[in-house]
């Protein structure tokens, strides 16, 4: 019998959290949750950008990140150095890519991507494929 109150529970925690004005909190447990079941490598925030963090400095993350966007036919607009590290801006068909590199450690670095399509929409698949195909040139 307990058993059966196990699910239920985890939906009541998850409406509490959203409705009691920590949507945050709400989401991130339900994110979590998703994140297990499809057995991907990638985080996200609540708008759709995509994040990773890599045990490789910030120099390789890069090179892997222009070959996997070479090898998917997107093009580097271009680029710039940040405060942390470097942005990466380009082009596919009716899609807008932001890529942000930051230097956790001299040894670790975070991808950030984002694929705008239009004004409002956010096409998260294509910012999870760019990091999982670094994540393929880097061979981790």
């Amino acid at each position: 019998m307990e058993h059966q109150k196990l699910p239920i529970l985890f939906l009541g925690l998850f409406f509490l959290f959203s409705l009691s004005g920590c949507a945050a909190v709400g989401m991130t447990l339900f994110g979590v949750g998703a994140g297990v079941a499809t057995g991907t490598s990638v985080s996200y925030t609540l708008d759709g950008i995509a994040y990773r963090t890599f045990t490789a400095p910030i120099s390789q993350v890069e090179g892997a990140t222009r070959t996997a966007l070479d090898r998917m036919g997107i093009k580097i607009q271009a680029t710039s150095k940040t405060e942390q590290g470097k942005a990466i801006k380009a082009m596919s068909n009716d899609r807008e890519i932001e890529i942000e590199l930051e230097m956790v450690s001299a040894k670790t670095t975070r991808i950030r991507t984002v694929a705008k399509q239009g004004i409002f929409f956010k096409d998260r698949a294509t910012a999870t494929e760019i990091i999982m195909q670094t994540e393929r040139v880097l061979g981790v």
